[in-house]
């Protein structure tokens, strides 16, 4: 990313303060390792597993579910990315421009409990891949401690990257690139050589509706990247290509989610525990030979630890708009403690890892498509963002509306995330019109949340969109807030004394 007075150094101290033009020198190709990093997950190998045992698909099916889910969902990452270079701030930041200075608390309170939920699902992962290397390669048992303590070094590592901020999240991400895919062929053809094809090529086919949910149940992991998008691609310049931050994030995702669910489905013909095993690493170790087995779960680990800092770096910036009045670095370990205990909780109590997971990411996806419907619809009406307004949350900023909120966003909103959630089908919860229509027995809930909420809004009422104040020297020279508090003190203190 950019070497900039903000982020040269090992700390990047930027807040949620809108980046100044002449900070914004970042390029669109850097964007290709961010999105494979936030995929080299193990856990593809398991949804991939599900699509075989669980949903009854053969491998051609397979095929069309882990090319379809990354076109559609980070077809949506790299849209809303776009507003990133628009307005040169995070996207729970440039949120508050949608929904009010008030307003804005709502959706981004919802998205920050659900980031917990994803943060401790990875946390937990992680740690499984430390007792799975632990246990292959020194013959030590995992345990209540020990699951304790591999939680704890995962989370404090995550913490780490993630404080440090966005240089050392893309440099992570770019060399586990470039690891993950030498030993991603070293899978595949292990696997070309010993699987019996036969047995993979004539398994049956499912029917329509479960590649449809396939592809909702793969797809939900990218959706709750969307609303942090704009997080990453806030230093690219005005000028930079929207056909690039589309294609990088498709093709970044792609390149991981397609082997990884492929092979998960080719392992499952063999191992149909695979898809239910409680741990959702170990399986590793006793599918391949060891060689394989240990770097892979190591990579997986990597994975795991660079999905959960990217994660917990944009949950910093949440919490920061939601009135956390600290910097950055300090907000990102809230999300830190609680991934810990809720971590510990799921490890120590959990009976179906999958099963929870399976369960969340079907809300989770909901959860976000509502902010999604209405952010993604305002990106037709609004090409640019006023610093000033977003930084400003008294009575005074432009974005203030009707007593800190903008009706038409919100409701649209409320409206979109309530209806979705009436056709979601999920261990934890069933709408009551989840059954006997395409939308829920085709698990459309959270596609219809978008469209719900997008439509609404743009049918509403909203206030007439003002040009940015000073924008030229917004841009230019302060860079952040506009105001005096923006010249002081550490970059992440100065965005969150005005919130």
């Amino acid at each position: 990313m950019s070497k900039t007075v903000e982020t040269e150094g090992a700390l990047e101290t930027r807040g949620i303060e809108q980046v100044p033009d002449h900070e914004r020198t970042g390029r669109t190709r850097e964007l290709f390792p961010t999105w494979v990093g936030a995929n080299i997950s193990v856990l593809l190998l398991t949804m991939g597993a599900s699509l075989v045992v669980a949903y009854h698909l053969n491998i051609w099916q397979a095929l069309v579910v882990a090319v379809a889910a990354p076109v559609v969902s980070y077809g949506l990452v790299g849209l809303i990315g776009i507003a990133g270079k628009r307005g040169g701030a995070p996207g729970m930041a440039l949120s508050r421009a949608v929904f009010g200075q008030r307003g804005n608390l709502l959706p981004g309170s919802l998205i920050w409990v659900a980031r917990w939920g994803w943060e401790t699902i990875n946390a937990v992962t992680g740690a499984y891949a430390m007792l799975s290397i632990l246990e292959i390669v020194c013959g030590i048992k995992a345990n209540s401690v020990l699951d304790m303590v591999t939680l704890l070094v995962f989370v404090v590592a995550t913490f780490a990257i993630s404080g440090l901020g966005i240089n050392a999240v893309q440099k992570c991400n770019k060399y586990a690139t470039y690891f993950f895919g030498a030993f991603s062929v070293l899978v595949l053809v292990y696997l070309a050589v010993k699987t019996d094809w036969s047995k993979v090529m004539d398994h049956s086919a499912g029917s329509t509706a479960a590649v449809i949910t396939g592809i909702g149940m793969i797809a939900a992991g990218g959706v709750s990247w969307i609303p942090t998008a704009p997080d990453f691609t806030r230093y690219l310049p005005r000028t930079a290509s929207s056909k690039a931050i589309v294609g990088t994030a498709v093709g970044g995702a792609g390149v991981v989610v397609l082997p990884m669910v492929l092979m998960g489905a080719v392992m499952a013909v063999a191992t149909p525990d695979l898809a239910s095993a409680a741990d959702p690493v170990s399986f590793l170790g006793k599918i391949l030979p060891t060689w394989i087995a240990v770097p892979y779960l190591f990579i997986a680990l990597v994975g795991m630890l660079l999905i959960n800092s990217m994660s917990m770096y944009s949950a910093g910036f949440t919490a920061q708009t939601l009135g956390f009045k600290v910097p950055r670095h300090w907000a990102v370990s809230v999300n830190a403690v609680i991934s810990l205990v809720f971590g510990g909780v799921l490890m120590l109590v959990a009976t179906s890892f999958m099963g929870s997971f399976i369960a969340f990411l079907s809300l989770l996806a909901v959860a976000f498509s509502a902010w999604v419907g209405v952010f993604g619809a305002d990106m037709f009406r609004r090409t640019e963002y006023d610093g000033r307004a977003m930084a400003d949350t008294t009575r005074t900023s432009a974005y203030w509306y009707k007593g800190g909120f903008s009706p038409a966003a919100v409701a649209a909103w409320a409206i979109g995330l309530v209806s979705g959630l009436m056709f979601t089908t999920s261990d934890w919860f069933t709408g009551p019109l989840a059954k006997n229509n395409v939308i829920g027995e085709y698990g459309l809930g959270w596609v219809a949340t978008i469209v719900i909420s997008g439509v609404l809004y743009l049918a509403l009422p909203k206030p007439a969109i003002e040009a940015p104040a000073g924008a030229d020297e917004t841009a230019g020279a302060t860079g952040a807030t506009g105001s005096a508090a923006s010249v002081s003190g550490p970059t992440g203190e100065q965005a969150t004394a005005a919130v």
